[in-house]
């Protein structure tokens, strides 16, 4: 059990560190649209390559961030209901909810978007939009993204049977504790 908490503490720091990372992602996203608009309406000047940078630095940002999410258990859950139990049968309700929802989900759409990306990448397609950008990195945020959130699921599938085995005092950073 040592060695897999040892993989659950890596995918942690990396999801940390892609979270943090993030954050400047949202610094640039805000200048860009900042200076596009002041542009566009002190010039009359407008870019699609600019206005689609915008899409991409949020897709960026949603994407590379649900691990992080996820990690710091900040995602979307009924705590009204799964509050009220013990901290044993939320361990259990997460080990089912992991298995049977996220990781069919997950890994669907890994499996659908790695060809997806790679035919966009081979082609170097570019936006149909005049001045737009090549689509291709916009595209390979969603392996990476859903990668990363699947890693995130085996870490906190590690988190919750360590608990529910002895092997750690508790099953996650903050589990549950949004009501």
């Amino acid at each position: 059990m040592r060695g897999l908490l040892r993989l659950s503490g890596l995918i942690d720091a990396v999801n940390e560190g892609i979270g943090k990372l993030a954050y400047w992602l949202v610094l640039v996203a805000v200048v860009v649209s900042s200076v596009n608009a002041v542009i566009r309406y002190a010039f009359n000047i407008s870019s699609n390559a600019w206005l689609e940078l915008q899409w991409y630095l949020f897709a960026a940002v949603f994407l590379l961030c649900a691990g992080y999410t996820f990690l710091r258990n900040e995602h979307i859950r009924i705590d009204i209901v799964l509050g009220r139990f013990s901290r044993r049968t939320q361990a259990w309700v997460d080990i089912f909810g992991i298995l049977v929802f996220m990781f069919p989900m997950t890994i669907l759409i890994l499996k659908l978007s790695l060809p997806m990306f790679w035919d966009s990448f081979h082609s170097n397609e570019m936006s149909s939009d005049a001045g737009g950008l090549i689509r291709w990195p916009a595209k390979i945020l969603i392996p990476v993204g859903f990668f990363l959130l699947t890693a995130q699921g085996v870490s906190e599938l590690i988190k919750r049977i360590a608990f529910l085995t002895g092997h750690r005092d508790e099953p996650g950073e903050k589990m549950h504790s949004h009501s």
